[in-house]
């Protein structure tokens, strides 16, 4: 017990690593926004600086999956974290000979999106070394936690220091928050053995055999299909809240409702960590996901500012609950030599559906819904009726849709039999 004790001690200043990271990203990703947009005065080029921050992370993960496995782990998440921090230094040089046009900004993120790839699978899999299975649900809370930091800590910080200061000081705070994770990380490698890989293993061998791992146990796959989903319907609600919202209010209030909505994710999280789930993981996931899309669609109802609060606080308290779920059941049924590759695997294509629905959201959202949605439209008089009309109303409708999607999704997965079988506790495959 005294070991596992003092493994996850290591795990916890790993997570304080990766906590002061998160809050250092979600600086730069506010400052960045605000730049862009007033130098520019186009939600495009800002669209496309968030494009080229996920885009880079997003087809590299599968190789950072396999470098996990091959290599040191940790010492893979100290380059990952280091050579991140040149990207903002181009930035930075940059501004301080000028202002940074659209182009060099994306330049700047899309280095550190290539380098921030080393960090998830080989920090997952660290988990996993760390831990034993009785401790990986409430360290997947304190993980979700770290992760609203930038959603919830970042954009207050950001406002006050902008008022005060300008973007270069938020990307230099960035900078030096790396040295924090960086510190922590060495510190917890100097206790662990690497895990070494065998001379004749190939990398395509690895990635081959990667993909064996998620891929052979169909209940596996089904939840990596279902995390796709997930993030499409997602990606829906993260594209249009802000329009929707600002249709009938302003800024202040659109803050507001995204500060209450992030502390639903933080108040669940927290809970998660205090008390593990132990069983019963497949009903947890559904129901989360039932509730989470059903949550979604009252997100979407009406232009009243108190039920969107009520209703995103409760649709993101939902979420830490289904992806805690989600952790365990693929986690436990890969095994730990393989979980780099694994898990860079199932990043990848459970984020396609954030591509797909930030290509699909607007276009339909513009050019579909909204004209069916004002006042003489085509479903005013029907749908129109119940939700009302005008500019946010078809945005607002196609969330109400995407919800009521997630919330049967939710129900079929409930009756595959695939996943029936991940959640026991018997023929485990990760090792310890």
């Amino acid at each position: 017990m005294k070991g596992l004790g003092r493994s996850f001690n290591k795990f916890l200043l790993l997570w304080f690593g990766e906590f002061i990271s998160a809050i250092g990203s979600g600086l730069t990703a506010f400052g960045l926004g605000v730049y862009i947009y007033n130098q520019t005065g186009k939600a495009s080029h800002v669209a496309l600086v968030t494009l080229c921050a996920f885009l880079p992370s997003f087809l590299f993960a599968p190789i950072a999956g396999v470098f996990a496995d091959r290599y040191d782990r940790r010492l893979l998440m100290v380059l990952g974290d280091s050579l991140s921090a040149v990207g903002l230094m181009v930035i930075l040089v940059f501004m301080m000979f000028g202002e940074a046009n659209t182009w060099q900004v994306c330049l700047g993120v899309s280095i550190s999106s290539i380098f921030s790839s080393l960090l998830e699978p080989s920090y997952k899999a660290t988990v996993t070394d760390l831990l034993s299975q009785e401790e990986y649900t409430k360290a997947s809370g304190l993980v979700q936690v770290a992760g609203s930091a930038k959603y919830l800590i970042s954009p207050i910080l950001a406002g006050i220091l902008l008022s005060l200061s300008d973007i270069k000081l938020l990307i230099w705070i960035d900078i030096c928050t790396f040295f924090v994770t960086v510190t922590a990380t060495l510190v917890v490698r100097s206790g662990l053995v690497s895990k070494q890989h065998k001379k004749d293993e190939t990398f395509k061998g690895q990635f081959i055999e990667g993909w064996g791992a998620v891929t052979e146990n169909k209940g596996v796959i089904a939840l990596v299909l279902v995390s796709s989903a997930i993030t499409f319907f997602l990606g829906f609600i993260q594209t249009l809240s802000t329009p929707m919202i600002l249709a009938f209010s302003n800024s202040h209030v659109l803050g507001i409702i995204q500060t209450i909505s992030a502390l639903g994710m933080l108040v669940s999280s927290i809970v998660i960590s205090m008390i593990s789930i132990k069983k019963n993981y497949l009903k947890i996931l559904s129901a989360s996901l039932f509730g989470a899309g059903l949550f979604m669609a009252g997100f979407g109802l009406r232009e009243n500012t108190i039920l969107i609060c009520i209703s995103g606080f409760l649709l993101f308290a939902m979420l830490p609950l289904a992806n805690t779920s989600l952790d365990f059941l693929m986690r436990i049924h890969i095994k730990n030599e393989l979980q780099g590759r694994a898990w860079g695997i199932i990043g990848i294509i459970s984020q396609m559906g954030y591509i797909f629905s930030y290509a699909l959201s607007g276009v339909l959202a513009d050019y579909v819904f909204t004209p069916l949605l004002m006042e003489k439209g085509g479903l005013a008089n029907s749908v129109g009726s119940l939700i009302g009309t005008g500019d946010g109303r078809g945005t607002g409708f196609l969330i109400i849709i995407s919800g009521i999607l997630l919330s049967i999704v939710s129900i079929v997965l409930y009756c595959l039999k695939s996943v029936k079988k991940l959640d026991t506790r018997g023929d485990l495959c990760t090792d310890q």
